[in-house]
């Protein structure tokens, strides 16, 4: 909508004004209508302004009512329509424009009641429909009593109105805004979820794919040292490579089954005994050395998914990092929480360990059940120890 098209509605309303002013001049105002005419065109600017200027509008209808009461211009019925200006000032006005606006409808009409002459208000009430005969029995002070609360009615009723509105428009405003807000969130929300899918995603295809092709190319680089004769051998580590490929292609169809949705085994039907990672890591050619202490202790399919996830990523760095000829050990105690320590030698001159999405993963799994992990590395001698506490029951 251009500027022509939103002032349209307003332009119109100043003209009905003004052609309602002219008519009341002709028949009322002859043969000195210039007077009149001025008044006639104050009230329809005022009233042309008030919904799109309300401030100026208001400051129209004052200098309309200074040039009346300075040319000594009686009522005229055509005033009525600055009822239209007070309804738009408090409907629309700016906080400052409405509290003047209504502070102007008493002093108007106690200023009308001081100034004008009773013959004025006479012809007022009159111009109103009140009946003669009532008007005949009123004093000096009556005429000028009514018609001001007549005068102060016809202005603070559509003031009110407009202030009603106001109120009403704000108040459905404030809930409009409070259901986009709600709407927001809720997106906000979604998106987060998504986001934290999409990351969870992430780490079990990490754990998973990381750990198999860690044991797999463990496997391969051992079976380049086996004897050119030692065909059971070679097919022995042949075997454990398909075996863990296959292991791993399950894995990753299983997490991106339960993230579409779909039904299909538990994790910790697949992943309950811990067992199975170090027998799949001896099966790689390294050593490995475990020590259980205290008595295992059954856990919910949750926490068991992520006890199983955790010791597979420390395999996968153990198997990464460490050294060959050293064995790695695992230690689980049952003793509350399930403790989780896998060590590993190094180098000497092997950096720290680093905060890589391999670590990043463990921290999160372990956090979210109210576990936690601590990684460091030790010189003396130098190892490489991973340690992680899991709940046993959920808290």
């Amino acid at each position: 909508m251009n500027r022509a098209e939103r002032w349209l509605p307003d332009l119109v309303a100043g003209a009905a004004a003004l052609v309602i002013g002219l008519l009341e001049v002709r028949r009322s105002y002859e043969p000195s209508p210039w007077p009149a005419l001025l008044v006639v065109v104050g009230v329809a600017i005022a009233v042309g302004l008030s919904r799109r200027l309300p401030a100026a509008a208001l400051a129209a209808a004052w200098g309309t009512g200074v040039v009346q009461l300075g040319l000594g211009v009686d009522p005229m019925l055509t005033e009525v329509l600055l009822a239209g200006v007070a309804f738009g000032c408090a409907r629309w006005g700016r906080l400052p424009t409405v509290w003047l606006s209504g502070l102007s409808i008493p002093v108007s009409a106690a200023i009308a009641v001081l100034l004008w002459s009773p013959y004025a208000f006479y012809e007022a009430l009159r111009m109103l429909g009140v009946d003669r005969l009532a008007i005949d029995s009123f004093s000096r002070y009556d005429w000028r009593v009514a018609a001001g609360l007549v005068g102060f009615a016809l202005l603070a009723t559509p003031w009110l109105l407009g202030l009603a509105l106001r109120f009403a428009a704000r108040s459905q405003d404030s809930r409009r805004s409070q259901v986009a807000a709600e709407a927001e969130r809720d997106q906000a929300e979604e998106i987060a979820r998504l986001r934290e899918e999409q990351a969870q995603l992430a780490r079990d295809v990490h754990d998973v794919v990381g750990h198999s092709l860690a044991v797999i190319l463990a496997q391969a680089e051992a079976a380049q040292y086996l004897e050119d004769a030692d065909t059971q051998g070679l097919k022995t580590t042949m075997a454990n490579i398909a075996g863990s490929a296959r292991s791993s292609l399950e894995d990753v169809r299983q997490v991106l089954a339960s993230t579409a949705g779909q039904a299909g085994p538990t994790a910790s039907a697949q992943h309950a005994d811990l067992d199975s990672l170090v027998d799949g890591v001896r099966a790689s050619g390294h050593e490995v050395v475990t020590t259980v202490v205290g008595t295992p202790q059954p856990m919910p399919p949750e926490l068991g998914v992520v006890a199983f996830r955790v010791l597979q990523e420390m395999l996968t760095n153990a198997i990464k990092h460490g050294r060959r000829d050293q064995p790695v050990q695992v230690e689980r105690h049952w003793e509350g929480d399930l403790r989780i320590e896998v060590r590993n030698a190094v180098l000497p001159g092997d950096p720290p360990p680093g905060g890589g999405q391999g670590l990043d993963g463990m921290r999160r799994r372990l956090e979210a059940v109210g576990g936690h992990l601590d990684v460091r590395r030790r010189a003396d001698p130098p190892t490489f120890t991973a340690t992680a506490w899991v709940p046993v029951r959920n808290r």
